[in-house]
């Protein structure tokens, strides 16, 4: 008995603080939330592009030199190197879909990109667009011609460029570029490692320019030229420079992301504004709230004394989802926040099905310590089976759905989760730790239902 008052104890006090942590910490719902820790201020809620605002593009996909057989797979090709260049925004959830395109804007093949909380649109389409051309160039011969030019004081300045001849290396050979710091001074550079082509021509170049420089171009300008000490055989290069950390990782991420598949060309672009999504924000926010109201007096009314501890396990339920959804972090969308919603009347289905079979035991002659173990035992297969099964829906709407689908089926899924373990333990754990084993008119009354007395 004490064990179970000293757990309803914990659980109070560990809801409690997890409620502090979601709402007290959430800038929309917090004014104070300049002022809080820096540990608190690294977990708000992640929104998505209609919650937060954002930017919508909208991209034509040039497939008229891919066979027709292989569309499909060029577009999903198209769909993951631009997944890969958006993630290098630090976007959160970037969503981008293939969408066959109708007839007022051309027909053919379309990338939908939805970049949530970007709010610098040129700088998005830029990289999404750009496809750094990474190129190796060796010492031009002596007596080869070089551009000078002579400016007005007479001194004559070399163009770098004419002293380097282009070779067949090219970013095309790149396997993988890494970020790493030198040792001794701890700046940035990247590391690049090339294919088997890319290593044999990498070996030759080494080989051919011992004691002389070899010079690394990006996007045609030189970013380091090395002096060569001896063949390089292993295919490995670094590019040293005056990068910032931020500007090598950006650097690592374009070399990785690859050249785009097909071309692409913007057709159009939507921003939508921060407004807009503050609207959705409380108008989610007021549907959950009046939705737990709702569901919490069904509950006291009909069920009394149970249905109040299955009330206080359903706000323990609402504090551990938020903070998953926060922790995790989930990307909140509208369709989110509506599968959530359903999720808090879904997080009672349980409670009924044990009071139910709670009532037909004490209404046999039971005890209510009785009658409430009995319930909890013979209500677990419903619960099992019916929560089996929406895990099971919520699983195959997330494989199968499109991005909408797949916010709707995460928040549901994960809410299912957390409404079994909220039901089962945390109710059991409250109603057993209330102590009353002797049944009595009164304590049949708070353990009635309905209208019944």
């Amino acid at each position: 008995m004490k064990k179970k008052i000293i757990f309803a104890v914990i659980i109070l006090i560990f809801g409690s603080l997890l409620a502090f942590f979601v709402f007290k910490t959430e800038p929309k719902l917090n004014k104070s939330f300049e002022n809080q820790s820096a540990f608190f201020k690294k977990f708000p809620f992640r929104l998505g592009l209609d919650l937060s605002g954002g930017t919508h593009l909208i991209y034509k996909a040039d497939v008229s030199a891919v066979p027709a057989g292989q569309v499909g797979s060029s577009m999903d090709s198209l769909r993951d190197v631009i997944e890969r260049r958006t993630n290098l925004f630090g976007v959160s959830e970037p969503v981008v879909q293939v969408q066959r395109g109708s007839i007022l804007s051309g027909g053919g093949e379309q990338l939908i990109v939805d970049l949530p909380g970007v709010t610098d649109v040129k700088e998005a389409i830029k990289m999404i667009g750009q496809t750094p051309l990474l190129e190796f160039k060796i010492e031009a011969p002596k007596d080869a011609p070089q551009n000078a030019t002579v400016d007005k004081d007479g001194k004559v300045t070399i163009d770098v460029n004419s002293q380097f001849i282009s070779t067949e290396l090219t970013g095309r050979y790149l396997k993988k570029a890494t970020l790493e710091f030198d040792e001794n001074t701890r700046e940035p550079r990247v590391s690049l490692q090339f294919d088997d082509t890319g290593t044999k021509l990498f070996a030759q170049i080494t080989k051919a320019s011992v004691g002389k420089m070899v010079a690394i171009y990006l996007d045609g300008a030189p970013v380091s030229t090395p002096v060569v000490r001896e063949e390089i055989p292993n295919g490995t290069a670094v590019i040293s420079g005056s990068f910032t950390p931020k500007e090598a990782k950006l650097l690592v991420g374009r070399l990785n992301s690859g050249a785009l598949p097909v071309p692409i060309t913007l057709l159009s672009t939507q921003t939508i504004g921060a407004i807009l999504g503050e609207s959705a924000v409380r108008a989610g926010v007021k549907a959950a709230i009046v939705g737990f109201l709702l569901v919490a007096l069904f509950l006291i009314l009909w069920y009394r004394l149970p249905g109040l501890i299955a009330v206080l396990a359903l706000s323990f339920y609402t504090a551990v989802l938020l903070a998953i959804f926060k922790l995790l972090p989930v990307t909140l969308t509208a369709a989110g926040i509506g599968g959530f919603i359903i999720s808090l009347g879904m997080a009672v289905d349980a409670n009924v099905l044990i009071f139910e079979r709670m009532k037909e035991e004490i209404r046999k002659g039971q005890s209510i310590h009785d009658g409430i173990h009995a319930g909890f035992k013979r209500a677990w297969t419903s619960v099992r089976d019916s929560n089996t099964s929406s895990i099971i829906t919520s699983i195959i709407l997330f494989w199968l759905g499109t991005p909408l689908i797949k916010g709707f089926a995460l928040t549901f899924g994960l809410g299912v989760l957390v409404s079994m373990f909220s039901a089962i333990t945390v109710s059991r754990i409250f109603l057993f730790a209330l102590g009353i084993k002797e049944s009595n008119k009164f304590t049949r009354f708070l353990f009635s239902s309905g209208f019944s007395k």
